[in-house]
C-alpha cells in the first residue's frame, strides 16, 4: 500500500456556491475525509480508534487554493503524513484534477485524545507506533504552514450566533468544517463576487457544544500586494476562546 493516499470526489452542484464552484467548506470535508480514508486503510482510524476510547481531533488546518473546481468536476485529493511526534502529528493534503492540474494545497496538525478524559494520549501507543511507517518527508506542500493568529484588544464584535443539531459531529463537540462556514458567512454574499478565497486558517483551542452561542471577533491586516486578510477570534457563551482563524482574499 502506498504512503500517500489517493481519493477521487466530485464538485457535487449542491456542494458549490453561486458561481458554480466548490464551496470552501465542502472543501475541507473532502480533507477530513480523505484523512480518514487513508488512516483507515492503515489501521489507525477513527472507526478503530473509537473501540478503544480514543480519536483523532483536528488542531489546525490551512487551505491555499489557487482556483476551487467546478460543478461536476472531478478531482483527486492526496494526502499523507508527514511527521509524528508523541502528541501530535502533521497531514499534508493536494487536490488534483484527473489532468494533473494542481487545484491548491492544505497543512493540518491533528491531536490523538482519549475521548472519556477528552486528555491528549499518545499516537505511539497504537499498534507499537505504527503510523512511523507511514511517514513521507519528502513530497512537497508548497505552502506556509499555519501560524499563530495574533489579534489586539481592539477587535470588533462582528456577530453572535446560536449552536444546533447540525452543528456537532461524531465527537459532540461543534464541527469542525461547521466553524470554517460560520467564518465565512461573516461577509455578505457581494463581497464573493469580487473576492477570492486564496487562503483559509483556522486553529482550534477549546470545544464548544451544542446550545453555546459563538461570538465573533474581527480585525483587519493591513494590505500586502493587494492581498487583504482578516483575523477572526470565536468565543464560546462563557467566555472561552474556542479558535482563531486567518482568511486572506
Amino acid at each position: 500500500m502506498d504512503k500517500v493516499g489517493r481519493y477521487e470526489f466530485m464538485a457535487e452542484p449542491f456542494h458549490c456556491d453561486f458561481s458554480g464552484r466548490l464551496f470552501m467548506g465542502h472543501m475541507g470535508n473532502h480533507m477530513l475525509n480523505a484523512a480518514d480514508f487513508h488512516s483507515s486503510a492503515r489501521g489507525f482510524g477513527m472507526k478503530y480508534l473509537m473501540s478503544i476510547h480514543r480519536s483523532w481531533v483536528l488542531s489546525r488546518l490551512a487551505i491555499e487554493m489557487t482556483e476551487m473546481p467546478e460543478q461536476y468536476v472531478k478531482f483527486n485529493v492526496e494526502t499523507w503524513v508527514e511527521s509524528a511526534m508523541r502528541y501530535f502529528t502533521s497531514r499534508n493534503f493536494a487536490v488534483v484534477g484527473a489532468d494533473g492540474h494542481e487545484y491548491g494545497y492544505g497543512r493540518s496538525i491533528w491531536a490523538m485524545i482519549d475521548t472519556e478524559t477528552r486528555q491528549p494520549t499518545d499516537i505511539f501507543s497504537i499498534d507499537n507506533g505504527a503510523i512511523n511507517n507511514w511517514i513521507v518527508k519528502d513530497k512537497p506542500c508548497p505552502i506556509d504552514k499555519g501560524g499563530r493568529v495574533k489579534m489586539s484588544d481592539d477587535a470588533q464584535l462582528v456577530r453572535t450566533i446560536d449552536t444546533h443539531y447540525n452543528d456537532v459531529d461524531i465527537n459532540g463537540h461543534i464541527n469542525s468544517v461547521k466553524y470554517i462556514e460560520h467564518v465565512l458567512d461573516l461577509w455578505p454574499l457581494e463581497w464573493y463576487c469580487d473576492h477570492h478565497i486564496r487562503r483559509f486558517e483556522i486553529a482550534y483551542v477549546a470545544e464548544a457544544h451544542a446550545g453555546d452561542q459563538l461570538s465573533f471577533y474581527m480585525e483587519q491586516e493591513p494590505l500586502v500586494e493587494g492581498q487583504s486578510s482578516y483575523n477572526i477570534r470565536i468565543v464560546r457563551s462563557d467566555g472561552t476562546e474556542c479558535c482563531r482563524s486567518k482568511v486572506t482574499f
